[in-house]
């Protein structure tokens, strides 16, 4: 359809239809009302936040709040474009703390909707009702209410009927109003929410949310073993803090649809934190699934702009490089620490620092008497590298070192659990491929390959980081073809560049010429690992595409380099594996990702055996 009119001649809109494009950007779906809503209630003080749905939203959504309300006097200018509760001037902009302006998102729902707001205030007799359709006043009078907010919003797109053809099915859409209220109760743990969804299809679906369980609430929205299976983070940095719930590496899914990041309080999907995360899991992650975390990332409000989307679903960092290395090192250190030796437990509120079940107190001993003990501890042999490069290792396979058996080994008394060290004791191996061991509460399998792999591997990117990055000069240096604004990045990144193990020069406006590569390298990924860097660079304000290249080759390396299935150890073999194992990070899972051990209690066991019953 053309532009009726003359096109080279600029008019003003009409109220209704600047009404209409700002209700665009703020109004996707029912889903987007609701969450509107709910941050207004959240805003209002509200310590419980009731939502009532129909039609998948399109038919009516309500939020109830018991907030601090709208005096009569605000209700008209709650509902009209360009007024707000939440900024006076535009200095307010740069520090925004609340989750949104305050009667700007109702304008805009209630010129494609049907709207009804009640509200009242402490200390006055009556409430006061506004109902809008589509913009036009249709009743203002005084009701009776409780203090705090009803808004009603119904009949979504009545008037814009070519709009509504754009809603998903019923059920998509109170799929999406079901994930707004969940993700709101996150960051809202002292707030009550009961949500409430009826369908034309099916009965009505509920989710309560009571108020201050913080295990019972990560329980409902994400899952009950995510509780189990998390690791309790808590970070802080100069005015950077980040703090809430990983999961532990082998808690992982098909999609990221249990990925939770909140920047002072809000909601937020960037790419910048999830190049970060991802980074922090690299290691330990099943290839193709993904992480699953409630993180929490707090700083000055001047240092975070919330402006920059009209959902506020997205921000801009005045620093970025900082906050993706604030990011990942937080996750990157809690991640290393997952090993078999160690416990991230909670207490009841789930806020780290709890008190220590006996369980926790009987490992701590374990970890101190092992530490204080005579064990022998580095009984594998590390691969060495080629330092000029070359893609096989030059002093071929690490080997296990057999010694003497020590005395502990004949007389240790499984049963203390003040002496045995968390993997305990090897007793056999199992089909050449598993170690079969116990500790002092029950069985461990570990899976020998996986095991060393992870050992082996930890133990190469040890040496790469105490040696630094070893550069090789190109004999014939590489010129390469890129973009001006990654031309511009490898004048200006230079030191960058050369700390990764790069050495790059700029040649021409759109040029530049590779003269040293990282040893452990192949030449025949320089190009592509290049412009990756360049990417990530320009992107993020910092790469680890070159150190993530090595330490896949390592990663390879040790891999290739590890024990085989098949290959018989012995019982002093084996012992030097499981010791080791309580020593490496990362160790719960081998270089791709796989479980390398896996335990069962006694009780477990005794209720296969049906023994007690």
């Amino acid at each position: 359809m053309g532009v009726t009119g003359d096109p080279r001649r600029v008019r003003r809109l009409s109220q209704f239809v600047a009404d209409q494009i700002a209700a665009g950007e703020v109004v996707e779906r029912p889903a987007s009302i609701a969450k509107e809503l709910v941050e207004n209630s959240i805003d209002a003080g509200a310590s419980q936040i009731q939502i009532r749905t129909r039609g998948g939203g399109s038919e009516l959504v309500s939020v109830r709040d018991n907030g601090f309300g709208i005096p009569e006097d605000d209700l008209a200018l709650a509902l009209e474009r360009h007024a707000t509760s939440k900024i006076i001037d535009a200095r307010d902009l740069l520090g925004v703390a609340s989750l949104g302006f305050r009667g700007e998102a109702l304008a805009s729902v209630a010129s494609v909707s049907r709207v009804r707001i009640t509200a009242a205030i402490a200390g006055e007799k009556m409430g006061a009702l506004r109902e809008v359709h589509g913009g036009q006043l249709m009743a203002e009078r005084p009701v009776a209410h409780p203090v705090g907010t009803t808004v009603e919003v119904s009949d979504l797109f009545f008037n814009t009927p070519a709009r509504r053809k754009f809603l998903k099915t019923e059920r998509t859409e109170i799929a999406r109003i079901d994930q707004v209220v969940r993700r709101l109760s996150l960051a809202h743990m002292d707030i009550g929410f009961e949500l409430e969804q009826m369908s034309s299809a099916s009965r009505a679906k509920s989710l309560q949310l009571p108020p201050g369980r913080i295990n019972e609430r990560l329980g409902a929205v994400l899952s009950k073993s995510f509780v189990d299976e998390s690791i309790v983070i808590d970070e802080e940095r100069g005015e950077y803090r980040l703090h809430g719930w990983v999961g532990e590496p082998a808690h992982h899914r098909r999609q990221g649809d249990q990925q939770y990041f909140y920047v002072n309080g809000r909601a937020i999907t960037d790419k910048l934190v999830g190049h970060a995360i991802r980074q922090a899991y690299r290691d330990v992650m099943f290839h193709g699934r993904h992480s699953v975390f409630v993180l929490f990332l707090e700083l000055p409000e001047a240092y975070v702009d919330v402006n920059v989307h009209p959902t506020k679903h997205e921000v801009r960092f005045r620093d970025a490089r900082r906050v993706h290395d604030f990011i990942f090192g937080s996750l990157n250190r809690a991640l290393r620490d997952v090993r078999p030796s160690l416990d991230h437990a909670t207490d009841e509120s789930g806020v780290p620092g709890g008190q220590q079940s006996v369980d926790q107190h009987q490992n701590a001993l374990a970890r101190q008497a092992f530490r204080q003990g005579s064990f022998q501890q580095d009984r594998l042999a590390l691969a060495s590298t080629n330092a000029k490069g070359s893609d096989t290792p030059a002093g071929g396979i690490a080997q296990l070192v057999a010694e003497a058996e020590p005395e502990w080994m004949a007389t240790s008394n499984v049963a203390d659990a003040g002496t045995v060290p968390p993997l305990g004791y090897a007793i056999a191996q199992l089909h050449g491929v598993y170690v079969l061991a116990q500790n002092a509460h029950g069985m461990v399998m570990v899976d020998m390959h996986a095991a060393h792999e992870r050992i082996t591997y930890e133990k190469m990117k040890a040496q790469v980081e105490r040696d630094g990055m070893i550069r090789q000069p190109l004999l014939v240096p590489i010129a390469l073809d890129i973009s001006a604004a990654e031309a511009d990045i490898v004048e200006d990144m230079s030191e960058e560049l050369e700390r990764a193990g790069l050495v790059i020069e700029r040649s021409g406006p759109q040029a530049v010429t590779v003269r040293e590569i990282p040893a452990l390298l192949p030449q025949r990924d320089i190009e592509a690992a290049v412009v990756d860097v360049l990417s990530d660079l320009g992107e993020m304000g910092s790469s680890d595409e070159v150190r993530r290249r090595q330490f896949d080759l390592l990663a390879s390396v040790a891999c290739h380099g590890s024990v085989r299935a098949n290959r018989k150890l012995s019982i002093l073999e084996m012992n030097a594996l499981l010791r080791e194992m309580e020593q490496t990070e990362n160790a719960g899972l081998c270089n791709h990702g796989r479980p390398t051990y896996f335990t069962q209690s006694m009780n477990d066991l005794d209720k296969l055996f049906y023994r007690g019953q």
